[in-house]
């Protein structure tokens, strides 16, 4: 396991403020219940933020340009039909997969294919598992072609999660379970399918990002 460079300039500053916070008490106050108290929650708070920017160690098995994988970890809250507005504008199924706190935040590409579509959103912050964040909260949308399908990726900032990371560029050469970004402390991503695409999850089932078989597309005969 590795920290993830999206966490290195935060866990400095938290990690520097804290041992002075915890020198300054210990100087005016001395070896107290509430400096001892303060201590082990400072720990625990930066051991907590150490396993928010984990990495875990990642071998994807193999690629398979008809599997989908999952493009986050967490858990399926979302399996229905809907008109996506701002790329396909037409009918999709959304599969929806909601972070906690907990899981690892690295987001993964779910396909191997070219970075056809890239686009950032402000937007507000709404609890990351109402019906409206996909369109009004801060987001962030991709799209990757492969030979049958395009897919669309949407990273959706929470109630917490104030910073999306992303990092593709339109025209680029992508690989199933590269990193595609980051979300801190947080919140959810959308994956929209084609409506052929069978479907391998189910509501409530725990995925783990670029492993998890989201869905399988229908190979296009030639």
């Amino acid at each position: 396991m590795t920290i993830h460079r999206e966490g290195f300039k935060m866990l400095s500053i938290v990690g520097v403020a804290l041992i002075l916070i915890n020198v300054l008490l210990w100087n005016f106050f001395g070896n107290t219940l509430g400096t001892m108290i303060f201590l082990w929650v400072s720990v625990f708070f930066f051991l907590f933020l150490v396993s928010f920017f984990r990495i875990p160690r990642y071998i994807l098995d193999q690629l398979d340009d008809q599997l989908i994988l999952a493009p986050a970890e967490g858990r399926i809250v979302v399996i229905e039909e809907v008109e996506e507005p701002e790329y396909f504008k037409d009918k999709r199924i959304q599969v929806s997969i909601f972070m906690s706190p907990a899981n690892v935040h690295v987001n993964r590409n779910p396909i191997s294919g070219t970075v056809k579509y890239t686009k950032y959103h402000p937007g507000d912050y709404l609890v990351a598992w109402h019906p409206k964040s996909s369109t009004e909260n801060e987001r962030f949308t991709s799209v990757i072609e492969c030979s049958d399908a395009e897919i669309l990726v949407r990273q959706i900032a929470g109630k917490l999660a104030r910073k999306i990371s992303n990092y593709l560029d339109e025209g680029e050469q992508v690989q199933q379970g590269g990193e595609l970004g980051f979300i801190k402390l947080g919140s959810r991503v959308d994956i929209f399918l084609p409506l052929n695409a069978k479907v391998k999850v189910k509501l409530e089932e725990r995925v783990k990002g670029g492993k998890t078989v989201i869905a399988e597309l229908v190979k296009m005969k030639k």
